[in-house]
């Protein structure tokens, strides 16, 4: 599986390309559709899907002109189900301040903890709350590769001051569910470069209070 990471959006937030077999699935498409369409394009790849690690504006602001551009569907966790119509509740009225904010059609599919098959693609995903209340994690055993969305950073943890945040259920997500995982696994983030599980545990400042190894 190849992975291709598209600073996009406001934010420069990580969209990630997840190619195999000329197949492909799209991680948070936060703005900057032509951009997704360039790479896709020329790279000659079909997309599958729209994976969200969860439905804050910075990772969906693509979201309706990749689906409509491609007829593909779009995953996200119940617990944000309505977060994509809502411009309050993805946080984009808060933060562009442009009277009207990102609203788009709901999910087509709601994610559960579980193996989730799509195409070619085989993952797991995690339930990890905290950030948000729907966030997950996907796991790609076969690669041996998370994409963890607004969880696990590189020597940083999603914010939790936002409504609905919570650093006792990020810390639980993180050190029960990520920090599991092999030491080796890379973590591909929602900002920010890439990591592993084992550098996070040894070297992370907000997680070492709540990890002991």
């Amino acid at each position: 599986m190849k992975i291709e990471t598209l600073p996009l959006g406001p934010l420069g937030t990580n969209c990630y390309i997840l190619s195999k077999n000329d197949k492909c699935l799209i991680v948070d498409p936060g703005g900057d559709a032509h951009i997704i369409k360039e790479f896709v394009s020329a790279n000659n790849i079909t997309p599958e899907a729209i994976l969200l690690t969860h439905a804050h504006f910075d990772h969906m602001g693509a979201v309706e002109d990749v689906r409509n551009m491609y007829q593909i569907d779009v995953y996200l966790h119940e617990a944000e189900k309505d977060w994509l119509e809502n411009p309050e509740l993805n946080r984009s009225i808060l933060f562009l301040g442009d009277g009207a904010g990102y609203q788009t059609k709901a999910p087509d599919h709601l994610l559960e903890p579980g193996e989730l098959h799509i195409a070619d693609f085989v993952m797991e995903v995690i339930h990890t709350p905290g950030h948000s209340p729907g966030s997950v994690t996907f796991i790609f055993k076969d690669a041996n590769v998370i994409v963890s969305g607004d969880v696990l950073f590189q020597r940083g943890i999603g914010r939790t001051d936002l409504p609905d945040g919570s650093i006792e259920q990020l810390a639980n997500s993180i050190v029960t569910k990520l920090y599991t995982l092999d030491d080796n696994c890379v973590v591909y983030p929602g900002h920010g470069p890439a990591t592993t599980i084992g550098e996070e545990k040894q070297l992370n400042p907000f997680t070492r209070q709540f990890y002991n190894e």
